[in-house]
């Protein structure tokens, strides 16, 4: 395929691109914030199964630097597995990984994962 300029694009995996998708959309999904914009962004990739990959794959990338990508693995887990905001899915991963296992908050949505007890304030 050629441009307007005269060259050849790059059209490699044409047929199965839909759209692209900005990270900010990745991020307001993941963090539930601001909540409008969260739940349009979820709404938007509920029809995407394939995106829920992505993160993952991200985390295997070379370039990709972690502090401990068991956790985020982990988190990822819980968020998708347990339903949780993505924020407490991390959380919950960081008490147990550490072996704290004490989450003091007033979300009551933590309160089913048995690896963790919620303690109100």
């Amino acid at each position: 395929m050629k441009s307007c300029a005269g060259r050849e694009r790059h059209t490699r995996g044409a047929a199965a691109l839909t759209e692209f998708l900005d990270t900010d959309v990745l991020i307001c999904h993941l963090t539930g914030n601001p909540p409008d914009m969260a739940a349009r962004a979820t709404r938007a990739l509920a029809d995407h199964d394939e995106l829920l990959e992505l993160p993952r794959a991200a985390i295997a990338l070379p370039a990709i630097k972690t502090l401990d990508s068991a956790t985020l693995l982990r988190a990822l887990e819980v968020y998708e597995v347990d339903r949780l905001g993505f924020a407490d899915a991390y959380l919950v991963a960081q008490a147990e990984a550490t072996g704290v296992q004490q989450i003091l908050s007033f979300d009551k949505s933590i309160d089913p994962i048995s690896t963790v007890t919620r303690h109100e304030p």
